[in-house]
């Protein structure tokens, strides 16, 4: 059995998985026939992507790696790169809102100093928040049939929770600047791009309005992380360097353009790690 077949397979039964969780979460009454013929579709994909998994599996212990490595290989292989990421950008994102409830902040060391860009996005995004109450009370309102209105209530209010959990993990994960002069520049669960101090020979407030998508390569290799239509802060590198998309795909920049509430300041933090003398002393004489 091929690993495309498996895919295939996948694809096609977990909508009708999800679509049955739902009903149930709504309390929809489903067909005890109905209920029994999904779950044996969903077991038989189950043992199908065991069968494919597990020769993936002997493989890379055959050549030598570990349990949890080996099972790791295997499951990027048969599971799609935008799949594992979708699922991984929603998970970071619930993990967020469970730490922004608790007022703490993910990869922010006590010397390190972290850089908020939230500013340009706030407002739009509690906007979108009471856009989709409003929606979901006007949808329970007008909506008069109850199964209908059962299974779009818990879509709705799953999409109100995943709204405010973007948010929150665009504020408990911010820009660092490191003690060192690393840069680590995030966008929440989506983007995370570690610059080592090493590869950083300058940076300036630069503020400017591209256009374009969150993440942006221009074809003369500048990348801009863009919160709001607007970046703040260009950083100059001594060479390129590697990053990877929202959904999987990598590129290589030798500039990085990216907004942060107060520019100045990780100008500053940026610089002073690369001023800053030397306090090491050599041997008494």
């Amino acid at each position: 059995m091929s690993v495309r077949t498996a895919r295939a397979v996948v694809w096609a039964v977990l909508p009708a998985e999800l679509a049955v969780m739902v009903c149930l979460v709504a309390g929809v009454r489903i067909p005890a026939v109905a209920l029994l013929a999904t779950e044996a579709l969903v077991l038989a994909a189950v043992v199908l992507e065991a069968c494919v998994l597990w020769p993936l599996y002997a493989g890379r212990r055959r050549a030598g790696s570990g349990r949890r490595e080996a099972l790791r290989s295997a499951l990027r292989v048969l599971v799609p790169v935008t799949v594992r990421r979708l699922v991984a950008h929603e998970a970071r994102a619930l993990h967020s809102l469970w730490l922004w409830l608790l007022r703490r902040r993910h990869g922010v060391r006590a010397e390190a100093l972290a850089v908020p860009y939230t500013g340009p996005q706030t407002a739009m995004m509690y906007g979108f928040l009471f856009v989709s109450v409003v929606e979901t009370v006007m949808l329970a309102l007008v909506i008069p049939w109850p199964v209908v209105h059962r299974v779009l209530l818990v879509l709705d209010v799953y999409g109100v929770v995943l709204v405010l959990a973007m948010h929150a993990a665009c504020v408990t994960r911010p820009h660092v600047v490191g003690a060192d002069g690393s840069l680590r520049l995030r966008y929440g669960g989506l983007f995370d791009l570690r610059i080592p101090a090493s590869s950083v020979t300058a940076a300036r407030v630069d503020r400017r309005y591209p256009e374009g998508r969150l993440v942006t390569l221009h074809p003369d290799g500048v990348l801009d992380l863009s919160v709001g239509s607007q970046t703040t802060v260009t950083v100059e590198l001594t060479g390129p360097v590697t990053f990877v998309r929202p959904l999987g795909r990598t590129g290589v920049a030798h500039t990085v353009r990216f907004h942060a509430d107060d520019p100045r300041a990780a100008v500053a933090a940026l610089m002073r790690a690369r001023t800053a003398p030397s306090t090491s002393q050599g041997p008494p004489v």
